[in-house]
């Protein structure tokens, strides 16, 4: 299913007359929080073989992005194996390439929105099949999915594998000013403006489909949130929320020290 970014052609790229500098603290950083979401990514049942991708902007260079590399399951990612790109498919730092549907949706998301520092794609299961429903994918009847109210969209225009940067484009379109982007027939996207910040928004969007699905499998009708209070439920889960999320993302860093550190390397 996945494809090598060889088996495409990106553009050119234009001259660059110096190397930037892509040792630094911050990108070592960035590395190791990025590496860290592949690794409980994949504890929690978020990734699929070797397909998937997550990205983040690089550190003072808004023009490069961390990506995986093609071939390697999330539970495989490490900090040094992180390819670092630029937006026209070349690969600056790392060895290997991206795969070519992380290349075409990610180089095209952080060029078209530059909010979107983050972007964390996954066929993650109960979130997938919700893309797969008839209707709206969340029915706002649990109180985690209030997490995500007025922040969602749907790309509804399935069109197969995303093979050129046409496909990216389409699908950045179709984001608009939403955080959570359901792509009908493929699978969820989280843009972010931080690292933590993507992966409470990924884990936490997991978990609300979950219950959604199991309670929609008991056959009974599921009852919403009156939209009043599911608007401020949202705001007061709001308030808060990136600093949740830095501790959150310090947490399963705090679990992988002890239990998996090698994805520091």
């Amino acid at each position: 299913m996945a494809h090598s970014l060889h088996a495409s052609s990106p553009a050119p790229a234009p001259f660059r007359s110096n190397r930037p500098d892509l040792a630094t603290d911050a990108i070592r950083t960035a590395r190791e929080d990025l590496a860290a979401c592949f690794r409980m990514a994949a504890r929690n049942g978020f990734e699929e073989g070797i397909c998937n991708h997550f990205s983040a902007v690089v550190p003072g260079h808004d023009d490069l992005f961390l990506v995986n590399p093609y071939g390697y399951a999330f539970r495989e990612i490490s900090a040094s194996k992180l390819l670092i790109c630029d937006f026209h498919g070349n690969v600056l730092d790392g060895e290997g390439v991206p795969e070519a549907t992380a290349f075409y949706i990610h180089a095209e998301m952080h060029r078209l929105l530059p909010r979107a520092k983050v972007a964390f794609h996954t066929h993650m299961p109960y979130a997938t099949a919700l893309s797969m429903t008839e209707g709206e994918p969340l029915i706002w009847a649990g109180q985690t999915a209030l997490k995500f109210y007025g922040r969602t969209a749907v790309d509804r225009d399935y069109n197969g594998l995303a093979l050129d940067n046409r496909e990216g484009a389409r699908i950045a379109s179709a984001v608009g000013d939403a955080d959570i982007v359901f792509m009908k027939h493929h699978g969820v996207m989280v843009l972010a403006p931080t690292i933590a910040e993507a992966w409470d928004d990924l884990y936490y969007l997991e978990r609300a489909a979950e219950v959604q699905v199991l309670a929609m499998s008991t056959g009974r009708n599921v009852l919403p949130v009156d939209p009043a209070i599911a608007a401020e439920t949202y705001r007061q889960m709001r308030e808060g929320d990136s600093e949740s999320a830095r501790l959150h993302l310090a947490a399963i860093r705090r679990q992988l020290d002890a239990e998996e550190p090698q994805y520091r390397h």
